[in-house]
């Protein structure tokens, strides 16, 4: 739902410099970004040496306690 929310701001040209994340805290919003960026990454290479990496960070980034996974996940 608030992925919607900001989704429909960048749409509607309502953020134009901030996008307001009060629930957000700093770590986990690191955390969302290096996850993104790994994704990315990913996704421009096609070997399957990336492939496995990413399957790999992807399991080490939900071994989390159940707070921060809980964050993660809204």
């Amino acid at each position: 739902m608030e992925s919607q929310t900001i989704k429909h701001m960048i749409e509607d040209d309502c953020a134009q410099t901030v996008i307001p994340l009060p629930n957000v805290t700093s770590h986990t919003l690191a955390r969302v970004i290096e996850y993104c960026k790994n994704h990315v990454h990913s996704s421009e290479s096609k070997s399957e040496f990336d492939s496995k990496a990413l399957q790999t960070r992807d399991a080490e980034f939900i071994k989390v306690d159940q707070k921060t996974l809980f964050e993660l996940i809204l």
